[in-house]
């Protein structure tokens, strides 16, 4: 009996749930060694590497599934939050300004972008990021945090007041 890509992806992913990655891993494997061009596979390995705690094979398995889909958002995200995680902010800066290029109207990628520029302490440069992810996304709490706190750090004390007040008309 042939082994089906899709049903090893489905098992890998009721295995990985239940935290037995490299069972799951193993899966990923094999339905990649029949189908080796399917982002979702290597998409799903990725994820599975990371949340085993393996980032080096995460970011790998993630930059195949970028190389062939480097449309699809999720992917895109992950990427770049991996190389993120690593520590590697000029790589998030690549990875989404590639992605932004595709859509610019993401906002987790401009967010992702205001993160690694607060962390390389350019918070003016921080500042417009989180604004852009704002602008595009007004409730998304997690940039509004971002904003705020880079705010503060700049003193633009309206600026952080008027977040302020957006969290909290938002978690109401």
């Amino acid at each position: 009996m042939t082994e089906n890509p899709e049903k090893l992806n489905n098992q890998a992913i009721i295995l990985a749930a239940g935290g037995s990655y490299n069972e799951a891993i193993a899966c990923f494997k094999r339905a990649i060694v029949i189908q080796k061009n399917n982002y979702l596979l290597w998409y799903n390995l990725g994820v599975t590497y990371r949340d085993a705690g393996n980032l080096g094979d995460a970011k790998n398995a993630l930059a195949m599934a970028y190389k062939i889909a480097p449309e699809n958002d999720d992917v895109v995200e992950t990427y770049a939050t991996i190389a993120l995680m690593q520590g590697q902010l000029h790589e998030v800066a690549h990875i989404c300004e590639e992605g932004l290029d595709l859509n610019p109207l993401n906002s987790h990628l401009w967010n992702l972008m205001g993160v690694a520029n607060f962390q390389a302490e350019d918070y003016e440069e921080a500042a417009e990021f989180f604004e852009q992810a704002v602008s595009i996304n007004p409730y998304y709490l997690d940039a509004l945090y971002n904003l705020r706190d880079t705010y503060s750090i700049l003193e633009n004390k309206s600026g952080e007041a008027e977040c302020d007040k957006k969290i909290r008309e938002i978690e109401k």
